[in-house]
């Protein structure tokens, strides 16, 4: 489809609209994070489910609750090694009648004057109604010796009392782990009704990129946007899908875009979204969709684009490295966790004291990346040292982004700011 002549489409109040070539490009109002970020989660919904074995669904999420089909234990169950004895025998020496272990039950009854030596785990043979731990016994010529009274109920595990017959044991939205996917063996459910994990396309923008095992000539460099968002992608548990680099060419990039949105549930471009004139994938998706803004008061990723092409989300990236993590780590994350049907969506924020001076931006909000560290006083952030938003090192090693409200001046050090953890704590 030729950029001339059609009908540009776009969130309500869109900004006006110049030629560049054959694309209309439009100068997009700078919107606060905050709104940004509630834009593409009220655009964004969990995609449709399917049924895994449980063997399969380890990190996925599910879309039903699951219910317990039989109480547990099924059996009253000992708890300890020792002797299953009925309580109220005033007997102390009692003759052991025969020996349970796991998994091999007897039939054999308890009656006063008798006990059944029994293993931890095993069933509570019929008659008795405690066990006793052999640590308080002593064995005497096929009898055994209760050197202490015995409660009734005691060292004995219920039928029913971990779950209960028809008990929802885990609800819509839980992650699957080990624990869960244990608890489901234990419960004898081989499968489960999870939500489909995004695919994702992600698609590199410039006539200076090449790939990372290229030689690299004067004026060109490697391309790193591919390769860490789709790490990125992995992490937040979508599948990434690899659409290569597009050259600052009009048809090119339109080809590739249109493919990533046929192949993916979700577009992330990187580059191509400020307002040069060969930055051409805000008018390519205005040609094909909805573009919801365009610019975002973040510093960095000012150019952050979203749009949406019928069900399926768009993601404009800035070129800069620094910038394309920053922003796919505050925007496209929490969407991807959303279409996953994650309850939890955001990465933990906690409070912590700045270790040093840090400069603020007066129009914008500015994640800069940091080490946050456990003292025994609290928390303490440094920053990574320059924050430049094509320095890529700035991001090795940090755990965290400092959220730093736009303003004039300085936030001295020992000043109370909020980080996004995006690593383990460092503890010192």
């Amino acid at each position: 489809m030729s950029g001339r002549g059609r009908r540009l489409r776009r969130a309500a109040g869109g900004p006006a609209e110049s030629e560049l070539g054959g694309c209309f490009m439009a100068s997009y109002t700078m919107i606060p994070v905050e709104q940004a970020a509630a834009i593409i989660l009220d655009h964004t919904e969990p995609l449709a489910t399917e049924r895994l074995p449980a063997s399969a669904a380890f990190g996925r999420v599910l879309a039903r609750a699951v219910h317990a089909a039989q109480p547990m234990p099924p059996f009253d169950a000992s708890t300890v090694d020792g002797y299953a004895v009925l309580a109220e025998d005033p007997n102390p020496r009692r003759k052991v009648l025969a020996i349970i272990t796991a998994g091999r039950p007897v039939e054999t009854a308890v009656e006063t004057g008798t006990a059944i030596r029994i293993m931890t785990g095993a069933p509570l043979p019929p008659g008795a109604d405690a066990v006793i731990m052999q640590e308080f016994t002593r064995e005497d010529d096929g009898h055994v010796v209760l050197e202490r009274g015995v409660r009734p109920g005691e060292n004995v595990n219920r039928l029913g009392r971990d779950i209960a017959d028809g008990q929802v044991v885990l609800e819509p939205g839980t992650a699957l782990g080990p624990a869960e996917l244990g608890l489901l063996a234990s419960l004898g459910i081989g499968a489960v009704e999870v939500y489909r994990r995004p695919h994702v396309a992600v698609l590199s923008t410039g006539d200076e990129l090449v790939e990372a095992d290229q030689e690299a000539p004067y004026g060109a460099i490697r391309d790193s946007n591919r390769p860490s968002l789709m790490a990125a992608i992995r992490e937040a548990g979508g599948e990434p899908i690899s659409l290569g680099i597009a050259r600052d060419d009009e048809d090119t990039q339109r080809r590739l875009v249109r493919q990533g949105l046929d192949e993916a549930d979700v577009l992330v471009t990187s580059g191509g979204v400020s307002v040069g004139t060969r930055d051409l994938i805000k008018p390519l998706l205005e040609e094909v969709g909805t573009v919801y803004f365009g610019q975002v008061a973040l510093k960095p990723g000012k150019p952050l684009t979203f749009a949406k092409v019928g069900p399926k989300a768009a993601f404009g990236l800035p070129g800069n490295p620094v910038s394309s993590l920053v922003s796919f780590e505050v925007f496209v994350r929490p969407a991807l966790r959303k279409m996953q049907g994650y309850t939890r969506l955001h990465r933990p924020t906690v409070e912590v004291t700045l270790d040093h001076d840090v400069r603020k931006t007066p129009d914008r909000t500015e994640y800069q990346r940091a080490t946050v560290v456990w003292r025994p006083d609290g928390l303490v952030a440094r920053t990574t040292g320059s924050q430049s938003s094509s320095r890529l090192l700035s991001m090795v090693g940090a755990n965290a982004l400092l959220h730093i409200p736009p303003g004039e001046g300085t936030l001295a050090a020992g000043t109370r700011v909020q980080a996004l953890l995006v690593g383990e704590l460092v503890v010192e």
